[in-house]
């Protein structure tokens, strides 16, 4: 084999997954890994655990790979991270992991992403779970949110002896990992269902239904029901519009809502009652993955698919993978242009959209070239839906209800980046409703920092 080019991995042909909600990604065999595992260097002072948010020990566990010894490349996974199955499909490796790995700087870096979803896959399959704390220390904690944020500060502390209820607000847990990313990336039963039955076989609980600001407060959870500590994991769900004229019409769908109705709810499965809106021409504003996602399955419901995006190819902000993969697909990708108005028909549902063409000017505060409208270059596209894809932010629904919560002026949570601290003693909190939509893996990272700080402080009391 060439030790410079990573072992390839088997897809769905691109025309036969336009039309199913089939995962994408069919992952490596037992000997496309064990083939994998053994280009990795061993490197003594592994840039590619630096690179890791929850600092997975990644040569260790490649090397039990590279051996066939999966259940123990489980187990060191699993150390660190409560979720690997999800991240070996969802994390942007190339930024993370991989893109510090020393084989890409000649060649190809290790498919660390892919090694880690096969050890998780086969761990599954062969029924093995992570390892429980041996026995309880006695002390209640709180989590609020079941996403990846709140599953992995529940399992750390699981793991430790806490005992530790999550409460979430939907009726299914898995908070974004269930209702925003789509099945062909991350499938429910297979995947998510299952990390989260492993999460509970660490001992801890799980109440769905549960609004933290409504059903019961902070301040109830602390003083009547005993918990002495409380992380908060409740994401970013409230999404962001543009403003533009026609906005209100029916047929115009935040991306949130969209991905919910179709992945929480089943819209796309004929025996569900769902309603979504079928679009013959969908047009989805924005660039990121969750546009990726939106517009991967408006096309899979029949639709044709546009995405409309500000800046050009070299800004977009999804993953190069998202992209590929949208583009094979058959998406279509508009390019600095910019929705200026939606045109609604006598109905009030969606016509068209106006556009104006845009040009990079000088770099903003971020340093990414600012889109500069080009006078006089409007022009009208027809459409029958319209997906806003711009970014969620926290709801401010647990802030405004939380004595002595500090919020910053976007409503998220301020905390501590180390340790997940708030404002308000022996509260803390992590991931989205702290940063704004951000990464699967980035909130995790935020849940583990959290965990380790609650048990300090518990322990120091």
């Amino acid at each position: 084999m060439d030790v410079m080019k990573k072992v390839p991995v088997t897809e769905q042909e691109p025309k036969v997954r336009a039309t199913n909600f089939e995962e994408v990604c069919l992952g490596y065999t037992k000997e496309e890994a064990m083939a994998e595992a053994s280009r990795c260097l061993n490197c003594k002072n592994a840039q590619c655990v630096k690179g890791c948010p929850v600092s997975i020990n990644i040569p260790a566990f490649i090397a039990e790979v590279k051996e066939g010894n999966f259940e123990a490349a489980y187990q060191i996974i699993s150390q660190s991270s409560a979720l690997p199955a999800v991240c070996g499909r969802v994390c942007p490796q190339e930024s993370q992991c991989e893109g510090k790995c020393i084989r890409g700087i000649k060649g190809e870096a290790v498919s660390i992403g892919k090694l880690e979803r096969f050890v998780a896959d086969w761990a599954r399959e062969n029924g093995i779970k992570p390892a429980p704390a041996e026995k309880k220390n006695g002390h209640k904690v709180a989590v609020i949110g079941s996403g990846p944020s709140g599953l992995t500060c529940a399992g750390d502390l699981a793991k430790l002896g806490y005992d530790v209820t999550i409460f979430e607000a939907l009726h299914e847990a898995g908070g974004v990992l269930c209702y925003g990313i789509p099945e062909f990336r991350l499938p429910k039963q297979k995947v998510v269902a299952k990390e989260i039955e492993n999460v509970k076989s660490l001992g801890v609980k799980i109440e769905t239904n549960v609004v933290i600001g409504k059903s019961v407060t902070i301040d109830e959870l602390m003083e009547e029901e005993g918990f002495e500590a409380v992380f908060i994991g409740s994401g970013a769900g409230l999404p962001r519009f543009m403003g533009i004229p026609g906005e209100q019409a029916n047929g115009v769908f935040s991306a949130n809502e969209f991905l919910t109705r179709n992945n929480l709810m089943k819209a796309f499965k004929s025996e569900y009652d769902t309603p979504i809106r079928e679009g013959a021409k969908v047009v989805v504003v924005g660039g990121g993955n969750v546009a990726m996602d939106a517009a991967r399955t408006a096309l899979r419901l029949g639709a044709e698919v546009h995405i409309v995006y500000r800046r050009s190819e070299a800004e977009l902000p999804a993953r190069a993978e998202e992209v590929h993969h949208a583009k094979e697909e058959g998406i279509i990708f508009d390019l600095l242009q910019n929705p200026t108005e939606i045109m609604v028909d006598e109905n009030g549902w969606v016509k068209g959209i106006k556009i104006i063409c845009m040009e990079l000017g000088e770099p903003d505060a971020s340093g990414r070239r600012s889109p500069v409208e080009i006078p006089g270059s409007e022009y009208e596209m027809e459409a029958d839906t319209v997906i806003m894809s711009l970014g969620t932010s926290p709801n401010p629904l647990i802030s405004s209800t939380t004595k002595g919560l500090e919020t910053n002026r976007r409503k998220c949570i301020v905390a501590e980046e180390e340790t997940g601290k708030t404002s308000k003693e022996a509260v803390y909190a992590g991931g989205d409703a702290v940063t704004g939509a951000a990464t699967v893996i980035l909130a995790m990272g935020a849940g583990k920092h959290a965990a380790k700080a609650i048990d300090e402080y518990l322990q120091g009391k």
